[in-house]
Protein backbone atom coordinates (compact mmCIF):
# COMPACT_ATOMS: atom_id res chain seq x y z
CA UNK A 1 0.00 0.00 0.00
CA UNK A 2 2.46 2.62 1.18
CA UNK A 3 4.54 1.58 -2.57
CA UNK A 4 1.44 2.66 -3.99
CA UNK A 5 0.99 5.64 -2.59
CA UNK A 6 4.33 6.63 -3.38
CA UNK A 7 3.60 5.92 -6.91
CA UNK A 8 0.57 8.01 -7.23
CA UNK A 9 2.01 10.81 -5.38
CA UNK A 10 4.79 11.09 -7.90
CA UNK A 11 2.68 10.65 -10.61
CA UNK A 12 0.45 13.46 -9.48
CA UNK A 13 3.57 15.71 -8.90
CA UNK A 14 4.70 14.95 -12.16
CA UNK A 15 1.03 15.89 -14.10
CA UNK A 16 1.56 18.93 -12.35
CA UNK A 17 4.94 20.66 -13.35
CA UNK A 18 4.05 18.74 -16.66
CA UNK A 19 4.76 22.07 -19.24
CA UNK A 20 1.30 23.13 -20.44
CA UNK A 21 2.41 22.70 -23.94
CA UNK A 22 2.82 19.26 -23.41
CA UNK A 23 -0.18 16.89 -24.33
CA UNK A 24 -0.63 13.70 -22.24
CA UNK A 25 -0.34 11.35 -25.07
CA UNK A 26 3.16 12.77 -25.45
CA UNK A 27 3.84 13.07 -21.99
CA UNK A 28 3.42 8.96 -21.70
CA UNK A 29 3.94 8.05 -25.19
CA UNK A 30 5.94 4.41 -25.31
CA UNK A 31 4.88 4.17 -21.45
CA UNK A 32 7.19 6.70 -20.26
CA UNK A 33 7.24 9.56 -18.58
CA UNK A 34 8.95 12.78 -20.78
CA UNK A 35 10.71 14.77 -19.49
CA UNK A 36 11.41 16.69 -22.87
CA UNK A 37 9.67 16.93 -26.12
CA UNK A 38 11.52 14.40 -28.03
CA UNK A 39 11.44 11.81 -25.24
CA UNK A 40 14.93 11.26 -24.50
CA UNK A 41 14.93 12.25 -21.16
CA UNK A 42 12.04 10.50 -19.71
CA UNK A 43 11.74 8.48 -16.28
CA UNK A 44 9.70 4.81 -16.19
CA UNK A 45 8.17 2.37 -14.62
CA UNK A 46 8.00 -1.20 -14.44
CA UNK A 47 5.97 -3.71 -12.49
CA UNK A 48 6.91 -8.14 -12.58
CA UNK A 49 5.11 -11.03 -10.42
CA UNK A 50 6.15 -14.37 -11.05
CA UNK A 51 3.54 -16.82 -8.95
CA UNK A 52 4.62 -20.59 -8.56
CA UNK A 53 2.11 -23.47 -8.06
CA UNK A 54 4.56 -26.29 -7.60
CA UNK A 55 4.51 -29.94 -6.37
CA UNK A 56 7.71 -31.92 -5.63
CA UNK A 57 9.29 -34.55 -3.46
CA UNK A 58 11.69 -33.97 -0.73
CA UNK A 59 14.84 -34.71 0.43
CA UNK A 60 15.92 -37.80 2.62
CA UNK A 61 14.78 -36.35 6.46
CA UNK A 62 12.84 -33.00 5.47
CA UNK A 63 10.41 -31.98 8.01
CA UNK A 64 8.35 -28.87 8.40
CA UNK A 65 7.91 -27.71 11.55
CA UNK A 66 9.50 -31.08 13.39
CA UNK A 67 6.85 -33.06 11.31
CA UNK A 68 8.74 -35.09 8.88
CA UNK A 69 7.21 -34.07 5.31
CA UNK A 70 8.49 -36.51 2.06
CA UNK A 71 6.45 -35.09 -0.60
CA UNK A 72 4.52 -31.41 -0.69
CA UNK A 73 2.50 -28.89 -2.71
CA UNK A 74 3.07 -25.00 -2.24
CA UNK A 75 2.00 -21.88 -3.37
CA UNK A 76 4.54 -18.97 -3.68
CA UNK A 77 5.71 -15.56 -5.15
CA UNK A 78 8.90 -16.37 -6.91
CA UNK A 79 9.43 -12.91 -7.96
CA UNK A 80 7.95 -9.72 -7.59
CA UNK A 81 9.55 -6.48 -8.81
CA UNK A 82 9.40 -2.60 -9.53
CA UNK A 83 11.47 -0.71 -11.73
CA UNK A 84 11.96 3.12 -11.61
CA UNK A 85 14.44 4.41 -13.61
CA UNK A 86 15.25 7.15 -16.38
CA UNK A 87 17.38 9.49 -18.24
CA UNK A 88 17.64 12.33 -16.61
CA UNK A 89 19.57 14.10 -18.85
CA UNK A 90 21.54 13.63 -22.04
CA UNK A 91 24.21 11.68 -19.40
CA UNK A 92 22.80 11.16 -16.26
CA UNK A 93 20.79 7.53 -15.56
CA UNK A 94 19.28 6.47 -12.86
CA UNK A 95 18.06 3.33 -11.84
CA UNK A 96 16.41 1.44 -8.60
CA UNK A 97 14.14 -1.63 -8.36
CA UNK A 98 12.58 -2.87 -5.41
CA UNK A 99 10.87 -6.06 -4.72
CA UNK A 100 10.82 -9.65 -2.78
CA UNK A 101 11.73 -13.03 -3.63
CA UNK A 102 10.37 -16.46 -2.69
CA UNK A 103 7.64 -15.70 -0.56
CA UNK A 104 5.81 -18.99 0.99
CA UNK A 105 3.87 -19.99 3.80
CA UNK A 106 7.31 -20.59 5.28
CA UNK A 107 8.64 -16.94 5.24
CA UNK A 108 8.58 -14.46 7.29
CA UNK A 109 5.83 -11.82 7.09
CA UNK A 110 5.61 -8.27 6.40
CA UNK A 111 9.51 -8.11 5.78
CA UNK A 112 10.65 -8.99 2.34
CA UNK A 113 10.31 -5.99 0.44
CA UNK A 114 13.66 -4.79 -0.02
CA UNK A 115 15.62 -2.75 -2.27
CA UNK A 116 17.30 -5.16 -5.04
CA UNK A 117 18.97 -2.23 -7.01
CA UNK A 118 19.81 1.56 -6.10
CA UNK A 119 22.69 3.08 -8.55
CA UNK A 120 23.43 5.62 -10.87
CA UNK A 121 25.61 6.33 -13.83
CA UNK A 122 27.32 9.19 -15.69
CA UNK A 123 27.97 8.88 -19.47
CA UNK A 124 31.92 9.90 -20.41
CA UNK A 125 30.99 8.86 -23.84
CA UNK A 126 27.15 8.15 -24.87
CA UNK A 127 28.26 4.86 -26.32
CA UNK A 128 31.70 4.08 -25.28
CA UNK A 129 32.13 5.02 -21.69
CA UNK A 130 29.97 5.42 -18.16
CA UNK A 131 30.87 5.68 -15.13
CA UNK A 132 28.31 4.73 -11.82
CA UNK A 133 28.16 3.75 -8.12
CA UNK A 134 25.69 1.85 -5.77
CA UNK A 135 23.76 -1.37 -4.95
CA UNK A 136 23.70 -2.86 -8.33
CA UNK A 137 23.63 -5.71 -10.54
CA UNK A 138 26.81 -4.92 -13.07
CA UNK A 139 28.90 -7.63 -12.52
CA UNK A 140 30.77 -10.38 -13.65
CA UNK A 141 31.24 -14.22 -15.16
CA UNK A 142 28.59 -14.89 -17.55
CA UNK A 143 25.42 -13.60 -19.53
CA UNK A 144 23.22 -14.73 -17.11
CA UNK A 145 25.32 -13.71 -13.63
CA UNK A 146 22.17 -10.56 -14.28
CA UNK A 147 19.76 -12.01 -15.67
CA UNK A 148 16.56 -9.88 -16.84
CA UNK A 149 13.77 -11.88 -14.36
CA UNK A 150 11.08 -10.86 -16.91
CA UNK A 151 12.02 -12.48 -20.18
CA UNK A 152 13.67 -15.83 -18.70
CA UNK A 153 13.26 -18.61 -21.25
CA UNK A 154 12.30 -21.02 -19.15
CA UNK A 155 10.37 -21.01 -15.52
CA UNK A 156 14.16 -20.01 -14.05
CA UNK A 157 17.14 -18.54 -14.40
CA UNK A 158 20.46 -20.72 -14.54
CA UNK A 159 20.91 -19.92 -11.11
CA UNK A 160 24.41 -21.13 -10.61
CA UNK A 161 25.90 -18.19 -12.60
CA UNK A 162 25.33 -15.90 -10.25
CA UNK A 163 28.52 -17.71 -7.30
CA UNK A 164 28.01 -15.28 -4.22
CA UNK A 165 24.11 -15.12 -4.08
CA UNK A 166 23.19 -13.88 -0.80
CA UNK A 167 26.66 -15.24 0.73
CA UNK A 168 28.16 -11.67 0.21
CA UNK A 169 26.20 -9.77 -2.17
CA UNK A 170 22.23 -9.50 -1.64
CA UNK A 171 20.55 -11.52 -4.34
CA UNK A 172 23.44 -11.37 -7.00
CA UNK A 173 23.64 -7.30 -6.43
CA UNK A 174 26.77 -5.42 -5.25
CA UNK A 175 28.05 -2.61 -3.74
CA UNK A 176 30.61 -1.21 -6.25
CA UNK A 177 31.91 0.90 -8.90
CA UNK A 178 31.62 0.32 -12.28
CA UNK A 179 32.80 1.14 -15.59
CA UNK A 180 30.18 -0.31 -19.06
CA UNK A 181 30.30 0.14 -22.91
CA UNK A 182 30.32 -0.04 -26.17
CA UNK A 183 33.14 -0.01 -28.60
CA UNK A 184 31.51 -0.81 -31.98
CA UNK A 185 30.49 -4.29 -31.62
CA UNK A 186 32.89 -5.00 -28.47
CA UNK A 187 30.58 -4.46 -24.95
CA UNK A 188 32.07 -4.59 -22.18
CA UNK A 189 31.35 -4.27 -18.58
CA UNK A 190 34.12 -4.16 -15.50
CA UNK A 191 33.28 -3.35 -11.50
CA UNK A 192 35.10 -3.57 -8.38
CA UNK A 193 32.93 -4.44 -5.30
CA UNK A 194 32.79 -4.28 -1.70
CA UNK A 195 31.82 -8.08 -0.45
CA UNK A 196 29.12 -7.69 2.37
CA UNK A 197 29.75 -8.93 6.25
CA UNK A 198 29.57 -12.72 5.61
CA UNK A 199 28.36 -12.78 9.72
CA UNK A 200 25.01 -11.63 8.18
CA UNK A 201 24.68 -14.09 5.66
CA UNK A 202 21.46 -16.80 6.14
CA UNK A 203 23.18 -19.57 6.71
CA UNK A 204 26.64 -18.04 7.87
CA UNK A 205 28.79 -20.87 9.66
CA UNK A 206 31.91 -19.80 11.85
CA UNK A 207 33.32 -23.61 11.71
CA UNK A 208 36.61 -23.89 9.86
CA UNK A 209 37.12 -27.28 8.38
CA UNK A 210 39.11 -29.02 5.88
CA UNK A 211 37.01 -28.09 3.10
CA UNK A 212 37.14 -24.30 1.89
CA UNK A 213 34.64 -21.88 3.17
CA UNK A 214 34.05 -18.08 2.80
CA UNK A 215 36.18 -16.40 5.07
CA UNK A 216 35.37 -14.13 8.02
CA UNK A 217 38.37 -12.13 7.95
CA UNK A 218 37.71 -8.45 6.39
CA UNK A 219 37.20 -9.01 3.34
CA UNK A 220 39.41 -7.75 0.27
CA UNK A 221 37.76 -5.69 -2.98
CA UNK A 222 36.16 -8.36 -5.68
CA UNK A 223 37.01 -7.70 -9.35
CA UNK A 224 34.15 -8.49 -11.61
CA UNK A 225 34.47 -8.20 -15.81
CA UNK A 226 32.35 -9.90 -18.46
CA UNK A 227 33.33 -9.13 -22.46
CA UNK A 228 31.34 -9.90 -25.35
CA UNK A 229 31.40 -9.38 -28.99
CA UNK A 230 27.64 -8.82 -30.41
CA UNK A 231 27.68 -10.45 -34.26
CA UNK A 232 24.17 -9.34 -35.30
CA UNK A 233 21.66 -6.98 -33.77
CA UNK A 234 23.32 -4.93 -30.88
CA UNK A 235 21.70 -5.37 -27.29
CA UNK A 236 21.14 -2.25 -24.68
CA UNK A 237 23.77 -2.26 -22.07
CA UNK A 238 21.36 0.75 -20.55
CA UNK A 239 20.70 -1.84 -17.23
CA UNK A 240 23.02 -4.74 -16.30
CA UNK A 241 20.01 -7.18 -16.77
CA UNK A 242 20.75 -9.82 -19.69
CA UNK A 243 17.57 -10.93 -21.81
CA UNK A 244 16.63 -14.46 -21.72
CA UNK A 245 14.69 -14.37 -24.98
CA UNK A 246 13.60 -12.11 -27.61
CA UNK A 247 10.83 -14.33 -29.04
CA UNK A 248 12.26 -13.07 -32.38
CA UNK A 249 12.20 -9.86 -32.08
CA UNK A 250 15.90 -9.69 -32.53
CA UNK A 251 18.71 -11.48 -34.46
CA UNK A 252 21.05 -11.44 -31.95
CA UNK A 253 24.72 -13.49 -31.90
CA UNK A 254 26.94 -13.00 -29.11
CA UNK A 255 30.10 -14.72 -27.77
CA UNK A 256 31.16 -13.86 -24.17
CA UNK A 257 34.08 -14.50 -21.13
CA UNK A 258 33.85 -13.27 -18.14
CA UNK A 259 35.95 -13.65 -14.27
CA UNK A 260 35.01 -12.62 -10.40
CA UNK A 261 38.36 -12.84 -8.78
CA UNK A 262 38.64 -11.87 -4.69
CA UNK A 263 41.80 -12.75 -2.73
CA UNK A 264 42.11 -14.80 0.06
CA UNK A 265 37.99 -14.90 -0.08
CA UNK A 266 38.27 -18.65 1.13
CA UNK A 267 39.52 -20.64 4.25
CA UNK A 268 40.07 -24.22 5.16
CA UNK A 269 42.55 -25.92 7.98
CA UNK A 270 45.61 -27.41 6.79
CA UNK A 271 47.08 -30.85 7.96
CA UNK A 272 48.63 -29.30 10.90
CA UNK A 273 45.91 -27.62 11.58
CA UNK A 274 46.24 -24.36 10.25
CA UNK A 275 43.96 -21.82 8.49
CA UNK A 276 45.07 -21.68 4.78
CA UNK A 277 43.52 -19.02 2.93
CA UNK A 278 42.82 -18.76 -0.44
CA UNK A 279 41.76 -16.96 -3.51
CA UNK A 280 38.07 -16.96 -5.10
CA UNK A 281 38.27 -17.24 -8.62
CA UNK A 282 35.81 -17.36 -11.23
CA UNK A 283 35.82 -18.40 -15.54
CA UNK A 284 33.33 -18.56 -17.66
CA UNK A 285 33.25 -18.63 -21.57
CA UNK A 286 29.34 -18.30 -23.10
CA UNK A 287 27.47 -18.12 -26.78
CA UNK A 288 24.20 -16.26 -26.79
CA UNK A 289 22.00 -17.27 -30.39
CA UNK A 290 18.59 -15.85 -29.97
CA UNK A 291 17.01 -15.09 -33.61
CA UNK A 292 13.48 -15.95 -35.95
CA UNK A 293 14.02 -18.41 -37.94
CA UNK A 294 10.69 -19.00 -40.43
CA UNK A 295 8.06 -17.01 -41.70
CA UNK A 296 5.23 -17.31 -39.28
CA UNK A 297 6.88 -16.03 -36.28
CA UNK A 298 9.02 -19.01 -35.53
CA UNK A 299 11.93 -18.48 -33.55
CA UNK A 300 15.00 -20.00 -31.69
CA UNK A 301 16.92 -18.93 -28.49
CA UNK A 302 19.99 -21.02 -27.56
CA UNK A 303 22.60 -20.25 -25.01
CA UNK A 304 25.70 -22.38 -23.96
CA UNK A 305 28.68 -21.71 -21.15
CA UNK A 306 31.66 -23.38 -19.65
CA UNK A 307 32.42 -22.51 -16.32
CA UNK A 308 35.24 -23.08 -14.14
CA UNK A 309 34.71 -22.29 -10.32
CA UNK A 310 37.87 -22.19 -8.21
CA UNK A 311 36.12 -21.41 -4.50
CA UNK A 312 38.92 -23.50 -2.95
CA UNK A 313 39.49 -27.31 -2.38
CA UNK A 314 36.10 -29.03 -2.06
CA UNK A 315 33.73 -26.40 -1.57
CA UNK A 316 30.29 -27.12 -2.06
CA UNK A 317 26.67 -25.36 -1.35
CA UNK A 318 23.07 -26.08 -1.23
CA UNK A 319 20.60 -23.59 -3.62
CA UNK A 320 17.00 -24.63 -2.46
CA UNK A 321 14.51 -22.17 -4.32
CA UNK A 322 11.20 -20.89 -2.21
CA UNK A 323 12.24 -24.07 -0.02
CA UNK A 324 8.74 -25.07 1.43
CA UNK A 325 10.20 -27.00 4.21
CA UNK A 326 12.58 -25.71 7.59
CA UNK A 327 14.50 -28.42 8.52
CA UNK A 328 15.60 -31.95 8.32
CA UNK A 329 16.38 -35.05 10.73
CA UNK A 330 18.81 -36.79 8.32
CA UNK A 331 22.47 -35.09 9.08
CA UNK A 332 23.93 -37.63 6.40
CA UNK A 333 22.21 -35.72 3.69
CA UNK A 334 24.54 -33.34 1.67
CA UNK A 335 21.65 -31.15 0.09
CA UNK A 336 19.75 -30.63 3.31
CA UNK A 337 16.18 -30.15 3.73
CA UNK A 338 13.49 -30.19 0.86
CA UNK A 339 14.84 -29.00 -2.22
CA UNK A 340 17.89 -28.20 -1.74
CA UNK A 341 21.00 -29.80 -4.10
CA UNK A 342 24.73 -28.58 -4.73
CA UNK A 343 24.07 -26.19 -7.17
CA UNK A 344 27.79 -24.45 -6.90
CA UNK A 345 31.34 -25.65 -6.25
CA UNK A 346 34.68 -25.82 -6.96
CA UNK A 347 34.94 -27.48 -10.26
CA UNK A 348 33.66 -27.58 -14.01
CA UNK A 349 30.35 -26.80 -15.08
CA UNK A 350 28.60 -27.10 -18.38
CA UNK A 351 25.37 -25.55 -19.36
CA UNK A 352 23.07 -25.27 -21.66
CA UNK A 353 19.48 -23.98 -22.94
CA UNK A 354 17.44 -24.24 -26.15
CA UNK A 355 14.15 -22.75 -26.71
CA UNK A 356 11.69 -22.92 -29.88
CA UNK A 357 9.11 -20.63 -30.48
CA UNK A 358 6.16 -22.08 -32.55
CA UNK A 359 4.21 -20.14 -35.22
CA UNK A 360 2.41 -17.08 -34.30
CA UNK A 361 -1.15 -17.33 -33.43
CA UNK A 362 -0.98 -21.02 -32.84
CA UNK A 363 -3.78 -20.99 -29.91
CA UNK A 364 -5.99 -18.46 -30.81
CA UNK A 365 -3.97 -15.04 -31.14
CA UNK A 366 -1.43 -17.33 -28.29
CA UNK A 367 0.96 -19.52 -29.44
CA UNK A 368 3.87 -22.43 -27.30
CA UNK A 369 7.54 -22.37 -27.01
CA UNK A 370 9.07 -25.24 -25.06
CA UNK A 371 12.02 -25.89 -23.94
CA UNK A 372 15.08 -27.57 -22.55
CA UNK A 373 17.98 -26.84 -20.16
CA UNK A 374 20.78 -29.17 -17.84
CA UNK A 375 23.45 -27.95 -15.70
CA UNK A 376 26.42 -30.75 -15.52
CA UNK A 377 28.85 -30.16 -12.90
CA UNK A 378 32.00 -31.95 -12.05
CA UNK A 379 32.33 -30.62 -8.25
CA UNK A 380 35.67 -31.33 -6.53
CA UNK A 381 33.60 -32.73 -3.29
CA UNK A 382 31.06 -34.97 -5.26
CA UNK A 383 32.39 -38.86 -6.45
CA UNK A 384 29.85 -38.46 -9.64
CA UNK A 385 28.84 -35.43 -11.80
CA UNK A 386 25.93 -33.70 -10.69
CA UNK A 387 23.19 -33.03 -13.15
CA UNK A 388 20.37 -30.86 -12.73
CA UNK A 389 18.05 -30.58 -16.02
CA UNK A 390 14.80 -28.97 -16.29
CA UNK A 391 12.15 -29.22 -19.53
CA UNK A 392 8.94 -27.54 -19.75
CA UNK A 393 6.67 -25.60 -22.26
CA UNK A 394 5.76 -21.22 -22.39
CA UNK A 395 2.17 -20.22 -23.02
CA UNK A 396 3.10 -17.08 -24.52
CA UNK A 397 -0.43 -15.58 -24.13
CA UNK A 398 1.00 -12.17 -24.81
CA UNK A 399 4.61 -12.28 -25.36
CA UNK A 400 6.35 -11.87 -21.99
CA UNK A 401 3.95 -9.80 -20.79
CA UNK A 402 1.45 -12.54 -19.75
CA UNK A 403 2.67 -15.88 -20.46
CA UNK A 404 1.92 -19.47 -18.38
CA UNK A 405 4.67 -22.30 -18.04
CA UNK A 406 4.74 -25.30 -17.43
CA UNK A 407 8.10 -27.27 -16.02
CA UNK A 408 9.29 -30.30 -14.80
CA UNK A 409 13.00 -30.06 -12.91
CA UNK A 410 15.14 -32.70 -11.57
CA UNK A 411 17.82 -33.38 -8.96
CA UNK A 412 19.85 -35.29 -7.61
CA UNK A 413 20.48 -36.27 -3.89
CA UNK A 414 24.11 -37.10 -2.21
CA UNK A 415 24.94 -38.21 0.97
CA UNK A 416 27.41 -35.91 3.35
CA UNK A 417 30.53 -38.15 1.07
CA UNK A 418 29.53 -37.62 -1.93
CA UNK A 419 27.80 -40.20 -3.05
CA UNK A 420 24.86 -40.27 -5.36
CA UNK A 421 21.75 -42.06 -3.64
CA UNK A 422 18.84 -41.05 -6.03
CA UNK A 423 16.86 -38.33 -7.96
CA UNK A 424 13.95 -35.70 -7.26
CA UNK A 425 11.40 -34.06 -8.92
CA UNK A 426 9.17 -31.42 -9.07
CA UNK A 427 6.22 -29.76 -11.27
CA UNK A 428 5.95 -25.95 -11.78
CA UNK A 429 3.20 -24.08 -12.88
CA UNK A 430 3.86 -20.81 -13.41
CA UNK A 431 2.04 -17.46 -14.22
CA UNK A 432 3.66 -14.17 -14.91
CA UNK A 433 2.52 -11.01 -15.38
CA UNK A 434 5.10 -8.01 -16.90
CA UNK A 435 4.36 -4.52 -17.36
CA UNK A 436 7.16 -2.93 -19.16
Amino acid sequence: MKTTNILATGLLLLGFFMPQHMQAQDFFKDRKLNLNEDGSNYVKFTFLTQAWLRNQDFNPGSTINNVPQDNGTDIGIRRYRVQMFGQLTDRVFIYTQFGENNFNSMSDRKVGFFVHDAMGDYAIDKDKLSLGMGLSGWSGLARFAAPSAGTILGVDAPLYQQSTNDVTDQFLRKLSVFAKGKLGKFDYRIAMAKPMNIQKSANYNPTITSNASFSADPPDMQWNGYFQYQFKDQESNQTPYMTGTYLGKKKVLNIGAGFVYQKDAMWRLGTANDTIRENMVHLAADIYYDAPIGSKGEAISAYGSVTHYDFGKNYIRNAAVMNPVNGTKDPTILNGSGNGFPMYGTGTILYGQLGYKLKDNLIGKTTLMPYVSLQHANYERLNTAMNFYDIGVNWLLSGHTSKFTLAYQNRPVYNTTGDQLERKGAFIAQYQVFFN
